[in-house]
């Protein structure tokens, strides 16, 4: 069928070429590529590309005609009427071809199997015969010229054609070239032969043996047709089938949505009945907070009645503190009685000053003693004073004891009545009948209530402490309420009771609402010092718990406690821990909304990793690391930069591995963006359109790299295979240089090797040039901070490192031919094969390669006399050698000087050369450096615009050239949309006014286009004189 369709598509060409209906053939050809029929093409391509028959000047000099007067706005107002008849007739035709479409299916809905069969054969019959008709057409010539009967009939035949084939537009260009036929009704002639007649005719063209040969593989061809209609309606059926499964499924998932629905509607009822019970609930509050104020107000006028009888109580008070001091005088007496009897029995020991310093501590013992027994049956204010004395005294008395006892060789015993009393107050009895022995006993036991008593109390006070607390925090106010941290704290320590200490630990980390950094500051000292005293085991069961519930807290506050408690508190918990539960949590917080939680977690992460027992869990650190640096929030990467990545590095020992990952995410980043055109073979089709997101990621990684030399540099040295003297002078803190032309030379004659060192110009810098060859003209952002790691590495290697390593890199890249005796024979293949050798390649280098090589590698300090010399080799000696710049001064070249302008210190030398291409005799020199200019004016200061770039456009704009002349003018106009000082503008209009007073149409529509630009931009004088001169010349 489609030879069938080609042989028939061919005869309509040949036929339209003899006639000479160029226009139609003209449109046929554009029909048919469009529809991707290049072959059938291939002869009207030839036809038209003949150069004897359409002159190249001719149709260039068509080509090159300005359509901008009234005339061309008329042809352009009939080609749009003419584009709208077509439309019309398309549409028209479109109508017809629907309707001839429904009968058509009407038919074949009617028609049996049987009947499409025989039509579909008697359209075989139809294509054969055409065939025998083309073959007759091809040698319609040799029978003499055409009658017009005959020439209506082929000219309606070929109509026909067009509009079967669906070559509409070629059928009205065809319409409209045969003038003197009307094509719209095809008379009855011969020519048009009836449906009956036609099928005899079909039957005999196919009785012949070239026929039957082609019916048979057309019948072949229906076979397999028709087998393939059985498989496409065995698909349907089963799509069908797909079809009411998910019919089906939909409806199920429509019902089980209303049910959803029903139930929201029914929990938003009863959040609705919450609130209402919950506003109840507040009044009820309210009610019982005014109930609590009355009855506190109650409570103190009650107590002021009651003042008066506390008058009475106080007389009571008093008589009973009288019976005590009478009580105390009578133990006064016994104790002078038992001190005479001692004195007698120790007359021999030579201690008067003791010994009365003794008896005063011993009556009081007996006091306070007398005191004890007597609080436990009455309940008064004395209590508390008698309570503090018991402790002060009984300490002091001991004391004492053991002062005495350090004097003498044996232990001092006392006598106290019948029995003795040693140094530790503890009384033996001499005889058990005496009656001194109720006294010895008071002592002991006095003993221990004071101790018992102690304990008590501080327990009671604790306990007290704990109930208190929640109590007094929420009636404290926010900004005071670290003064409690030492009492919960206190209380948190010492309570026996798990529960209770909880909830205080609970209180410590919800303190304050929103604690801000000064505030998170105290808390977490709070917890450091209450860790640092109850041990791992508590730490872990009860200050850890409390804190990581505040993980999913809402407010940031509580989530940064969090973060800084996983660094702080990792000290004070088990090893294992810190590598599984307290890594965990940090790998949550990483993932937390807010900025500073992240921020917080790459912080603490850093403080985390000296902690670590082993390196298991390098490669999930690592893992963060990248996701931290990555953070679309430059304030979480700054703090990744500068405390994480270190960390990683110094803790992990894997350098390598950290670069062998970051170059390959560094080139996924860019390698996973579409790319500019899908054009194959193009240079877009290599360049890469980078989102938001992917050039962030490109940027950090880039910064990353470049904050690791100074590991890779310390690596390098440290993996030195040369003798250690050479080592130290490469890392002498007085030097900059770390590797000396000598150092260089010794490592290429040998046969060590060294790793570290040729990880740069074996992966890293051919990373980043492929890096580079990714990157559209218009990411000078990222193509900076690439100029600006090649001259990081420079301060970190030194110069003959750059001379004699980087610099042949860069220019094998970009296709110069270079020095490579420094690398190693295995190197010098690598670094061969970064040479372009497409067209598409070299056009990439220099578009993307040599920004770098100008800015990175000539761009350091002491090569600027080596970038002087290529940039003057780059625009001027290869112009002058090959007598034309066309073919040098390319966009690309063009756009690789305005990136080295970007660096502020390179416009001198490049505004040095451009003076020279100014001044050449070159007149395409001197069109490009007007060219360089517009580029270059919006890097530039109004002083370098003063002094270099207005001198220079004067001078091109006076030169007798018109190229180059109106070639100044759109840089003129660059200057005034960038510059607004008076003396620029000046300088400006006066220029303006010289290129106006020349007359040139051309040149006024120059200035026109290049001042409008400069409209929205520029000061109100050059403003009102752009629209003046617009006014005057609009209708030029």
């Amino acid at each position: 069928m489609d030879v069938e369709k080609a042989s028939l598509c061919n005869c309509v060409v040949n036929f339209l070429l003899q006639e000479n209906y160029l226009l139609s053939a003209f449109e046929l050809l554009h029909e048919l590529v469009e529809d991707g029929r290049h072959d059938l093409a291939i002869r009207l391509k030839e036809f038209f590309s003949d150069t004897s028959l359409f002159p190249p000047d001719q149709i260039s000099r068509l080509s090159a005609l300005r359509v901008a007067d009234p005339q061309s706005l008329l042809e352009e107002k009939e080609t749009l009427e003419e584009k709208l008849a077509i439309s019309e007739y398309e549409l028209r035709l479109a109508q017809e071809d629907v309707l001839k479409l429904r009968a058509d299916l009407q038919k074949s809905i009617e028609y049996s199997t049987d009947d499409l069969d025989d039509s579909h054969e008697a359209s075989i019959i139809s294509e054969a015969s055409s065939c025998h008709q083309r073959k007759k057409i091809l040698s319609f010539s040799g029978l003499g010229p055409l009658k017009d009967g005959e020439r209506r009939d082929l000219n309606c035949a070929i109509k026909e054609y067009l509009l079967s084939a669906g070559y509409r537009l070629t059928a009205m260009t065809f319409y409209e070239e045969v003038k003197d036929q009307n094509l719209d009704v095809w008379q009855n002639t011969a020519a048009s032969v009836p449906d009956a007649l036609r099928h005899y005719y079909y039957q005999y063209l196919s009785s012949t043996s070239e026929a039957a040969e082609e019916k048979m593989s057309i019948l072949q061809e229906k076979d397999a047709l028709q087998e393939a209609n059985e498989k496409l309606h065995k698909e349907r059926e089963s799509l069908l089938e797909h079809k009411e499964t998910a019919d089906s499924q939909l409806a199920a998932l429509g019902k089980s949505l209303e049910c959803l629905q029903k139930d929201i509607k029914d929990r938003e009822i009863l959040i609705q009945d919450l609130k209402q019970s919950l506003e109840l609930k507040r009044k009820e509050l309210n009610d019982s907070r005014a109930e609590i104020t009355s009855l506190k107000m109650h409570i103190e006028g009650s107590q002021a009645s009651r003042r008066w009888v506390g008058r009475g109580d106080d007389q009571l008070q008093t008589s009973y503190v009288d019976d005590y001091k009478a009580e105390i005088e009578r133990l006064q007496m016994e104790l002078d009685i038992l001190r005479g009897k001692r004195s007698n029995r120790q007359s021999s020991l030579e201690f008067p000053d003791q010994l009365n310093e003794d008896d005063h501590l011993e009556e009081r013992v007996v006091e306070i003693l007398e005191d004890k027994t007597m609080m436990s049956h009455s309940e008064n204010p004395i209590s508390d004073v008698v309570e503090a004395e018991v402790a002060e005294c009984y300490s002091s008395f001991n004391n004492k004891c053991d002062e005495s006892s350090a004097g003498v060789d044996e232990p001092p015993v006392s006598s106290f009545g019948h029995g003795t009393v040693n140094n530790n107050g503890t009384i033996f009895k001499d005889d058990p009948g005496a009656p001194s022995g109720d006294c010895a006993t008071l002592v002991k036991l006095g003993n221990d209530n004071v101790e018992t008593a102690s304990e008590r109390v501080g327990s009671e006070t604790i306990q007290i402490l704990a109930d208190a607390l929640p109590k007094i925090v929420p009636y404290v106010l926010i900004n005071h309420r670290e003064e409690l941290l030492p009492l919960i704290m206190c209380a948190i320590e010492r309570h026996p009771a798990s529960g209770t200490r909880d909830s205080l630990t609970h209180t410590l980390f919800n303190l304050i609402k929103r604690p801000d950094e000064q505030q998170r500051k105290i808390i977490m000292d709070a917890c450091v010092n209450l860790a640092k005293n109850i041990g791992e085991m508590r730490t872990e069961s009860e200050l850890l718990p409390q804190c990581w519930e505040q993980i999913n807290h809402m407010y940031e506050e509580r989530r940064l406690l969090v973060a800084q408690s996983c660094g702080e508190l990792a000290e004070f918990v088990r090893p294992e821990i810190r590598a599984s539960l307290i890594l965990s949590i940090v790998q949550q917080l990483v993932e937390d909304s807010a900025t500073v939680v992240r921020e917080a977690a790459a912080r603490n992460l850093a403080l985390l990793l000296p902690l670590f027992p082993n390196m298991d869990k390098y490669f999930k650190v690592e893992e963060l690391m990248f996701q931290l640096v990555c953070d679309p929030s430059g304030v979480v990467v700054e703090a990744s930069l500068k405390y994480l990545v270190p960390a990683v590095i110094s803790w992990g020992k894997k350098l390598d591995h950290v670069l062998r990952v970051l170059l390959s995410h560094i080139l996924a980043s860019a390698q996973q963006c579409p790319p500019l055109s899908g054009v194959e073979g193009s240079v877009d089709s290599h360049l890469r359109v980078l989102g938001e997101r992917e050039r962030w990621n490109v940027d950090v990684l880039l910064r990353m790299l470049t904050d690791l030399l100074p590991f890779v540099h310390d690596h390098a040295i440290e993996t030195c295979p040369f003798p250690s003297d050479d080592t130290e002078s490469l890392s002498s803190p007085e030097t900059k240089i770390s590797f000396s032309h000598s150092m260089l030379e010794k490592y290429t004659g040998g046969h060590t090797e060294w790793p570290a060192f040729d990880w740069l110009h074996t992966e890293c810098l051919p990373t980043l040039i492929q890096l580079a060859c990714l990157l559209p003209s218009k990411e000078d952002n990222l193509r900076n901070r690439i100029a600006k790691f090649l001259l990081a590495v420079r301060e970190h290697f030194g110069d003959d490192f750059l001379i004699h390593i980087m610099l042949p890199v860069f220019l094998t890249a970009v296709g110069d031919s270079c020095d490579l005796t420094y690398f190693s024979s295995s190197v010098q293949s690598r670094i061969k094969g970064l040479k372009p050798k497409t067209a598409v390649a070299e056009k990439l280098s220099v578009m993307c390669v040599l920004p770098l090589l100008l800015a990175g590698i000539f761009g350091v300090p002491s090569r600027h006399e080596q970038l002087a010399e290529y940039l003057r080799k780059l625009l001027i000696q290869s112009s002058l050698r090959d007598n034309s710049s066309e073919l040098h001064h390319t966009p690309e070249l063009i756009d690789a000087v305005r990136f080295l302008c970007t660096f502020g210190e390179h416009q001198s030398i490049v505004f040095n050369i451009l003076w020279e291409m100014v001044v050449s005799f070159n007149v395409t020199m001197k069109t490009s450096a007007a060219n360089l200019f517009k580029v270059l004016i919006p890097y530039v200061d109004e002083k370098a615009a003063s002094t270099h770039v207005l001198p220079a456009l004067v001078t091109l704009g006076s030169d007798p050239n018109l190229n180059v002349k109106y070639s100044s003018i759109y840089a003129f106009g660059s200057v005034a949309q960038h510059f607004k000082n008076d003396m620029i503008v000046d300088k400006i209009r006066v220029q303006m006014d010289a290129f106006l007073e020349d007359g040139s149409h051309e040149a006024t529509l120059a200035v026109i286009r290049a001042l409008i630009v400069a409209v929205p931009n520029t000061t109100n004088r050059l403003r009102d004189y752009i629209l003046v001169t617009f006014l005057r010349y609009k209708n030029f």
